[in-house]
C-alpha cells in the first residue's frame, strides 16, 4: 500500500469529456516540475469517460513513479490500477470498500466528525483549513489550530485541504499534518508547473 505524497493535486471536479486532453497536458507540466500525486474526482463524467481518463492519468503518473488516487469509484480505481481510493461521508464507508487489497483508502473528515466515520481508512483529508468557495456556507474554516487538533485526534496520517497556498505549507506541517492538498492551487493555476514547484519548494525535504 502506498500513501499519498506530501504534496497532492486534485482534479477540478467539473471536467467535461472534451476538456480531458487539455487537462492532462496541465498534469504533464506539473509532473515534469516534480509533482508526484494526483487525485481524480470527476463526478460529472460518465463511467466510460472517467475510466478512460483514469487510465491515461495512471500512465502519466507511472512515468514518474507517481501516486494516483480515484475519488468514490472503487471499480474504476481497480480497473485503472490506482494506488488509492478516496471517499467522503456521501460515499461507501471506508470499512466497506471492495477490492481494497493494495489500495490506500482515504476519507474526507471535518471538524466534529467522530472516529467511527473513518473506521477502516488508511489516511484522512481534513478541512477546510482556510476559506474555500466549495465549502463556503457549509463548513466553517478550521484554521491551523483545527488542523492540529484533528492530527492529535487520530493515529492516521492527515493531509490538510481547503484554500491552502504555498505560503501555508510550513504551517500545515507545523500542525503535524503529513501533507497538503491543492485544487485550484496547482492544476487550476495559470502555470501548473510553476505552481507545483512552489508547493514542493515550500514542502522542502518532505517532498523529496
Amino acid at each position: 500500500m502506498r500513501l499519498p505524497p506530501p504534496v497532492l493535486a486534485l482534479s477540478p471536479g467539473g471536467l467535461k469529456a472534451a476538456e480531458a486532453q487539455a487537462w492532462l497536458d496541465r498534469v504533464r507540466h506539473a509532473l515534469a516540475a516534480g509533482l508526484r500525486g494526483v487525485l481524480l474526482r470527476e463526478p460529472g463524467l460518465d463511467e466510460r469517460d472517467f475510466l478512460a481518463l483514469a487510465r491515461e492519468l495512471r500512465a502519466l503518473t507511472r512515468e514518474v513513479d507517481g501516486w494516483l488516487g480515484v475519488h468514490d469509484r472503487a471499480h474504476a480505481a481497480k480497473l485503472a490500477e490506482a494506488d488509492g481510493l478516496h471517499v467522503g461521508f456521501r460515499s461507501l464507508p471506508p470499512s466497506r470498500v471492495p477490492w481494497r487489497a493494495g489500495l490506500a483508502v482515504g476519507f474526507s473528515a471535518h471538524a466534529g466528525d467522530g472516529e467511527a466515520s473513518w473506521k477502516g481508512a488508511d489516511y484522512l483529508f481534513f478541512g477546510p483549513v482556510r476559506d474555500t468557495p466549495s465549502k463556503r456556507g457549509l463548513v466553517a474554516p478550521a484554521g491551523f489550530d483545527g488542523l492540529a487538533a484533528a492530527v492529535r485526534g487520530t493515529e492516521l496520517p492527515v493531509w490538510g485541504i481547503g484554500g491552502l497556498r504555498p505560503g501555508d505549507v510550513p504551517e500545515v506541517f507545523a500542525a503535524g499534518a503529513a501533507g497538503v492538498c491543492a485544487l485550484s492551487g496547482i492544476l487550476g493555476a495559470e502555470d501548473p508547473g510553476a505552481a507545483a514547484e512552489a508547493y514542493l519548494t515550500a514542502a522542502g525535504a518532505r517532498a523529496r
